[in-house]
């Protein structure tokens, strides 16, 4: 054997071995993408106010997912975003499967959601709230989640166009943010499955396969 050879056999010896090809998809796995996005809300979202704890935002996340949420927001100026809390490397993770929009200002966030037909109301506690059955979730909505400690801003609250109060029995009168999140969800998803919102896509067919061709690739 020449030199030459054998210094390509000791490099072929060295190499990684391959990783296997994740692409296409099986025809279950395109399946399970295809009826999730043909599920998807794009008329229903979330928005994190300076959610600080990396848990409650993956709980979050995977409450937007489990309802169809098909993006969020986030809205970070005072906390410092939770490293890897919004990251789609974890396969186990529901931000893998939920875009996040990131916005410098609650204001700048608000204007975007406007702009795209969205009423916003924040929960809060207070004599403006109304209980979370009383509302509407069926139209375009946003619904606003804030600081585990300071709950939503001043700003957030005097911007939106109203807000909402879970009703409690107990002595404790507030939830985790992401307990609050996931039981205003899923009365979003219970009045939307009542009024058949997850019977036809609200996804062109075009959005659908670039979603599609997206996620498979995921």
């Amino acid at each position: 054997m020449s030199e030459a050879g054998a210094a390509d056999r000791r490099l072929l010896s060295r190499a990684q071995p391959l990783k296997p090809q994740r692409w296409p998809r099986t025809q279950r796995r395109q399946a399970r993408i295809r009826a999730a996005l043909s599920k998807r809300q794009p008329d229903l979202t979330v928005v994190l106010e300076n959610v600080h704890d990396p848990h409650n935002v993956s709980a979050i996340l995977r409450s937007c997912d489990g309802v169809g949420v098909l993006r969020a927001h986030a809205v970070y100026t005072i906390e410092e975003p939770p490293a890897g809390a919004f990251a789609r490397q974890t396969s186990a993770s529901a931000a893998k499967w939920v875009e996040v929009d990131r916005h410098y200002s609650i204001a700048a966030c608000y204007d975007q959601l406007r702009a795209d037909g969205f009423t916003i109301l924040v929960t809060t506690i207070g004599p403006e709230s109304r209980t979370l059955f009383d509302w509407d979730l069926v139209r375009p909505v946003a619904l606003v989640f804030g600081n585990e400690m300071r709950g939503v801003s001043e700003e957030a609250r005097d911007l939106a166009d109203g807000a909402i109060e879970i009703p409690m029995a107990g002595m404790v009168q507030s939830l985790n943010v992401s307990v609050a999140c996931a039981v205003c969800l899923y009365e979003a998803f219970r009045q939307r499955m009542a009024g058949g919102d997850y019977v036809t896509p609200k996804l062109t067919a075009n959005e659908l396969r670039l979603l599609e061709d997206d996620w498979l690739r995921r």
